[in-house]
């Protein structure tokens, strides 16, 4: 864990890099699943996810939470501006849950060609294997990354044993052995903050569920227009959504064990990749993920991937729950350890699952003291003492932009209205569909104009 005592590690332990991922479904105007190629060519920042019709951003790695939400919503505008200004207009779905669904065969499986021929395969693999209904869920994924120059100086200090240790000065003797170690400290480093974040995951899960409704042709071949409320808060984090066939259990002893036990589950045939594993947490390393650039070029970032799309910004997701976030991955890293045994790992699957549901007064989750509380009741003590923490190593002026991203999750918890799940029920109920495609046509509709307006532009010069 990272200490906060040490000055240097105080001052730079909000220094990271973010990137965002937003998947989306293209639909037509009709509210069933886009048939069109998808539209965005070799784009490196608009790709394909399951779907051929499920675009997915990516924004470059950015040095703060602004700039991430700027890329996002750059490339949202362009989506959507792209989608407007088709032959046959198109919507970008803003929701998690999909909209109407004819049959199976209807959810359009990306296609790919030459040297790419392997996704193909393994698409068509995913669809044999969890069918293509579940594919059809989308979200968002958080990627983080501590700054390099505050873990070295939580590495010097702890190498050293000394509470504060000028990183600059010290790094002119730090030879290429010292480079190795320091490495091997950043790779246990993310191990261990993986440990901890799967452990409680469960509270993002909690602060952005927002997908309470489905259109009955998801649970009912055929079957139209009719809402279903599942009692979910957020469908695809829950029992019912985008899970294994198994419960795994990870090693986290070190980047090798945590490397080899999901290798396992491959060689095992349980899985096809490291791809398949549909944890909440993973870590990567640069590039292309996989388990041997993983084990032998290291971590990178952390990857989080159990966000919900908010329907209610047209962004996908609140500034201020990344903000959030990224608050939440500064105060555990510097938490100590925790077990994360079999058992545990078990635990924290199942709190997932369980903050999934639209009534947090209703189910528990297991506390890693093995407390059993209610979902907001939990959410609420975590908060306070993330509240407090904060507090107690800043009094400038972070301090005032901190309580109020902290403030903005407990007031979720102290009255559910806040919480998007439950807006999302009010505001879409009596016919989640329809409704979600009038939003559609509102948030487009600017964008058409503005399309209309180019044309009549360019003939007219």
């Amino acid at each position: 864990m990272l200490d906060i005592k040490n000055d240097g590690v105080k001052q730079r332990l909000l220094d990271g890099y973010i990137g965002l991922e937003k998947e989306s479904l293209r639909i037509d105007r009709q509210g069933f699943f886009a048939r069109s190629k998808h539209p965005f060519g070799e784009d490196p920042y608009i790709v394909r996810d399951f779907c051929e019709n499920q675009t997915e951003i990516n924004t470059a790695v950015t040095q703060s939470v602004e700039e991430a939400m700027e890329q996002l919503k750059f490339h949202t505008i362009r989506i959507q501006k792209a989608l407007a200004g088709l032959d046959e207009p198109e919507y970008l779905w803003p929701f998690s849950n999909p909209p109407y669904i004819r049959k199976e065969a209807e959810i359009p499986v990306a296609r790919y060609e030459g040297d790419q021929i392997e996704k193909q395969h393994y698409r068509d693999y995913l669809s044999d294997r969890y069918g293509r209904y579940k594919m059809t869920f989308s979200g968002i994924h958080f990627n983080y990354s501590f700054d390099d120059e505050l873990l070295y100086e939580d590495y010097l200090a702890k190498k050293y044993n000394s509470k504060k240790i000028n990183s600059d000065n010290a790094s002119v003797t730090v030879g290429k052995d010292s480079r190795t170690e320091f490495l091997r400290y950043k790779d246990q480093f993310y191990v261990d903050l993986a440990a901890k974040v799967q452990i409680y995951n469960w509270l993002i899960v909690a602060i952005t569920a927002a997908s309470p409704l489905l259109d009955s042709s998801y649970v009912e071949k055929g079957v139209f227009g009719k809402d279903v409320f599942n009692g979910m808060g957020s469908t695809r984090c829950s029992e019912l959504g985008y899970w294994n066939m198994f419960t795994p259990i990870l090693d986290y002893s070190d980047i090798d064990h945590y490397v080899d036990s999901i290798l396992k589950y491959v060689e095992q045939g349980l899985i096809h990749s490291s791809a398949e594993l549909y944890y909440p947490v993973r870590l990567k390393p640069a590039g292309k993920y996989n388990l041997e650039a993983l084990k032998e070029n290291g971590v990178s970032h952390i990857e989080l991937r159990m966000i919900d799309l908010n329907p209610l910004t047209p962004w996908g997701i609140d500034e201020r729950d990344v903000h959030f976030i990224k608050l939440l991955l500064g105060y555990l890293a510097t938490t100590k350890k925790l077990l994360a045994d079999a058992g545990e790992q078990v635990f924290a699957i199942q709190n997932t699952k369980n903050a999934a549901h639209y009534d947090l007064k209703t189910v528990n989750v297991i506390t890693p003291d093995h407390r059993t509380l209610w979902v907001a009741d939990a959410a609420l003590e975590v908060l306070s003492d993330m509240k407090k923490f904060y507090r107690d190593i800043y009094n400038d002026d972070r301090i005032r932009n901190i309580d109020e991203y902290i403030d903005y999750q407990i007031a979720k918890f102290e009255d559910a209205d806040n919480r998007y799940a439950w807006q999302v029920r009010k505001k879409f109920s009596d016919g989640f569909v329809e409704k979600g495609l009038t939003l559609c046509n509102e948030r487009t509709e600017c964008f058409r104009q503005e399309n209309k307006k180019e044309k009549h532009t360019l003939r007219a010069g």
